[in-house]
């Protein structure tokens, strides 16, 4: 496994395992089929409603808690330094853990400040190893960078072969802030796992597209967490630490970005109503 270097020192692997829209009736067996793979990072959210499910796994997995890193979110309902507060110990109750390796702000939505305070406070009294955000532009990364007392240590983005947030890390980078990619497959859109450039570089490496679109952003420091309810697609992302992608390889991908998200527009005024309805 390879890590990746938080600005307060922590390291955090830099492949890991997301259980977005994973259902609680079979994230646990997912959780655990994960951790046999060799994961040690494990990604969920108080919005997935499988917090409790990742907490069984943790629990049942024979890892000690120690060598695993965990990630959670606060979702926008919970925004506010005291609503924030009161949830993450409810997140850390169903994770069946005292603390979090990483806590971040899932949109950049609602009282975020509030939950900003409430996050520091929880890091300084051990509940997180790390903080940081989800989903934040560069304008509301530098917006509270700047009026914070604790830098966000990552920012947990839509990041892929065809949205590479090249402008964007250039303002993580500026605050020492690491980039995490949620979405590393694009969902399938834009023909992703048919794309001929994608194809034709992993075919080269003996690698399938997926893992070729992985190996390309860890080899650019991107954090990666894929999602697979799968143990053979498990493995499958798991396996590209064998290989390393030419710079031929790495500008043929390059060329794919197209700067756009294929999901949501933040900046979009009928995006952040969206949002802030969802688990009213």
């Amino acid at each position: 496994m390879e890590y990746v270097k938080l600005s307060n020192g922590i390291e955090m692997p830099i492949l890991g395992y997301g259980v977005y829209q994973i259902a609680p009736s079979e994230c646990e067996r997912c959780v655990l089929d994960a951790i046999g793979v060799g994961y040690r990072s494990i990604d969920t959210a108080q919005a997935y409603f499988n917090e409790e499910s990742v907490g069984r796994a943790i629990r049942r997995c024979g890892v000690p808690r120690q060598e695993l890193f965990v990630t959670t979110k606060v979702w926008i309902t919970n925004a506010g330094e005291k609503r924030a507060a009161a949830s993450i110990d409810d997140s850390l109750r169903k994770l069946q853990s005292d603390y979090a390796d990483l806590l971040l702000i899932h949109q950049p939505f609602g009282d975020y400040y509030g939950t900003w305070r409430a996050m520091e406070k929880a890091y300084r009294a051990g509940k997180a190893r790390a903080i940081g955000v989800s989903n934040f532009y560069p304008d509301r990364l530098t917006d509270l960078a700047e009026c914070c007392e604790i830098k966000p240590m990552v920012n947990q983005v839509e990041t892929h072969v065809f949205n590479q947030q090249t402008e964007a890390r250039k303002t993580m980078e500026a605050y020492g802030v690491r980039i995490m990619s949620w979405g590393p497959f694009a969902e399938g859109r834009n023909d992703f796992f048919t794309n001929e450039t994608l194809l034709a570089i992993g075919a080269k490496h003996g690698k399938s597209v997926a893992q070729t679109a992985l190996r390309f952003l860890i080899q650019r420091g991107v954090a990666v967490i894929p999602k697979s309810t799968r143990i053979e697609r498990m493995k499958e992302n798991f396996d590209i630490f064998d290989f390393v992608l030419e710079e031929t390889d790495l500008a043929a991908i390059a060329a794919l970005d197209t700067g756009k998200s294929l999901f949501l527009d933040h900046t979009d005024p009928e995006t952040v109503k969206f949002l802030l309805r969802i688990h009213q």
